[in-house]
């Protein structure tokens, strides 16, 4: 069984940073596919980032270039760094995996397994 938990989503302002953090469980073998989402309420879910065993990772244009997706393999661990955070940041964040491929990254229904979310608030 699959179990993912986010953590780290804090209140900043903009311009600053912060790590989120997703403990993932369950979620074995050496290959992976793992993602970031984020959504509004009332707005559609967005793929923000995606990183997978062949070593690839990608964001979505909006935060490409002051993003960076990780794992830490040994500490069952996903990360999303984020620095130069604007007020449109501002969502819930969720990790999400899924057992599928050949799929685009940022199809929601592909990824079977999500966490709870973090929110995220970027004001002054």
């Amino acid at each position: 069984e699959v179990h993912l938990v986010e953590s780290g989503g804090p209140s900043v302002q903009p311009g600053g940073s912060l790590r989120l953090s997703c403990a993932v469980s369950g979620y074995t073998g050496s290959n992976y596919c793992m993602a970031w989402f984020r959504q509004v309420p009332g707005e559609e879910r967005e793929g923000v980032a995606a990183i997978d065993s062949n070593g690839g990772a990608i964001y979505v244009d909006t935060v490409k270039g002051r993003s960076t997706i990780s794992i830490d393999i040994a500490q069952n661990t996903l990360y999303l760094q984020m620095n130069s955070l604007k007020p449109e940041d501002t969502a819930m964040y969720y990790c999400a995996a899924r057992d599928v491929y050949g799929i685009t990254w940022n199809n929601i229904r592909s990824y079977n397994y999500w966490g709870q979310g973090t929110q995220v608030t970027v004001s002054s």
